[in-house]
C-alpha cells in the first residue's frame, strides 16, 4: 500500500467530501462541511499562498493539511500547518509525508517560523517533538449538549443595550468589521493579526458559508455594535461560536455574556442539537463564562512552533 500526497481538488465534490470527512473523524470539535472547505481554498486572500492537502492510500483518503503564510500578521515570515490523519489509519506515514509537503511549501514561500496545533495526547505530542516542534500555549475545546442541557435563563438588558442580529447590518457591514478587528487583535495568539483589509474580510469572514448571520447575536450601544457572538453552524444540527468579543470601552458590562446567551437560546430553538467553543486554558474568564453556560472540556490541542534553520 503506497500513500501519496497531493493537493485537494477543489471541481471534485467526492474529494471534498472526503476532505471533510477526515477532518471530521479527527477533530470533531470543529464544523467541516465541503462548502466551508471549498470557501477557504478559494477565497483566502493571495498573500497566504494557502494551500488544503490530501494524503491518499490507494484512492483513500486518510490525512490532510491546511497550510497558509500569516499574511496578516504584523511579524513576516509566520507559517500555520494543521495536520490531522484519521485516527482509524494511522502510522501509515501520511503525518510524516504531509508534514514534509507543507514545510516545503512554506520554507519556498519565505516562511521561518512554522505553528501547528497539536491534540494534547502522547502519540500527538511525540510525533511534533520528532520532527523538531516544541510546546507552547494550550487551548480546550468544550461542547454543549444543547438538545439536552439547560440554558441559563435570558437576562435583562442593561438600560442603553438593545440585542440585534448581524443580518441586522447586511446592507453595511463595516460595523461589524470595525468591531471584529479590535476584539481580534486582543485576542491570545501566538501569531498576531491584524484585520485592515475591509474587502478581504468581507470575502473570507462574513461571506463565509458556516456563518450564520440569524444566529450570530449583537449587543448594540448608542446604535453601534459593542459585543457580538458569532455563529458558525452546519445548518443541520451542529452550532460552533467562532468568535466572542466587546469593544475596549464597553469591557466590564457582561455584554458578550448577553450576545453569547441570546444567540444560543435562538440556536435550540431553531433545533440545533450540540454547541462547541473553544478558549485558550489561560483565559479564565471566559471559560467561567462557558461553564456558566453548562459547556464542558472536550479535547485540548497545544500549539507547537519549530524555527526553520
Amino acid at each position: 500500500m503506497t500513500v501519496i500526497v497531493r493537493d485537494l481538488r477543489p471541481d471534485d465534490r467526492a474529494d471534498v467530501e472526503a476532505f471533510a470527512h477526515a477532518r471530521h473523524l479527527a477533530l470533531p470539535y470543529i464544523l467541516w462541511t465541503p462548502e466551508g472547505i471549498l470557501h477557504n481554498l478559494n477565497h483566502t486572500h493571495p498573500d497566504a499562498r494557502y494551500r488544503s492537502l490530501v494524503a491518499e492510500e490507494d484512492g483513500e483518503t486518510i490525512g490532510t493539511a491546511q497550510v497558509r503564510l500569516a499574511y496578516d500578521s504584523p511579524e513576516p515570515g509566520q507559517g500555520d500547518l494543521n495536520i490531522y490523519v484519521r485516527p482509524d489509519r494511522t502510522h501509515r506515514g501520511a503525518g510524516r509525508l504531509l508534514v514534509r509537503a507543507a514545510e516545503e511549501h512554506l520554507a519556498a514561500c519565505g516562511a521561518t517560523k512554522l505553528f501547528a496545533w497539536v491534540l494534547d495526547e502522547p502519540d500527538n505530542r511525540a510525533f511534533a517533538e520528532r520532527h523538531g516542534y516544541r510546546a507552547s500555549r494550550s487551548a480546550h475545546f468544550l461542547r454543549l449538549d444543547l438538545a439536552n442541557g439547560g440554558l441559563p435563563p435570558l437576562q435583562d438588558l442593561p438600560p442603553g443595550v438593545e440585542l440585534r442580529r448581524a443580518a441586522d447590518f447586511a446592507d453595511d457591514p463595516r460595523p461589524m468589521f470595525e468591531l471584529d478587528a479590535e476584539t481580534t487583535s486582543d485576542e491570545p495568539s501566538d501569531i498576531d493579526a491584524e484585520l485592515t483589509d475591509y474587502d478581504t474580510w468581507i470575502e473570507e469572514t462574513w461571506q463565509h458559508p458556516l456563518l450564520d448571520l440569524d444566529l450570530t447575536s449583537v449587543a448594540v450601544v448608542d446604535g453601534r455594535p459593542a459585543a457580538f457572538t458569532a455563529a458558525y453552524t452546519d445548518r443541520a444540527t451542529r452550532y460552533a461560536t467562532a468568535m466572542t468579543g466587546t469593544a475596549r470601552a464597553h469591557r466590564g458590562r457582561g455584554l458578550a455574556k448577553l450576545a453569547k446567551n441570546d444567540s444560543l437560546h435562538r440556536a435550540r430553538a431553531a433545533g440545533y442539537k450540540e454547541a462547541f467553543t473553544g478558549n485558550d486554558t489561560d483565559n479564565e474568564p471566559m471559560l467561567a463564562i462557558n461553564r456558566w453556560f453548562g459547556y464542558e472540556i472536550c479535547a485540548t490541542e497545544v500549539r507547537h512552533v519549530r524555527e526553520l534553520g
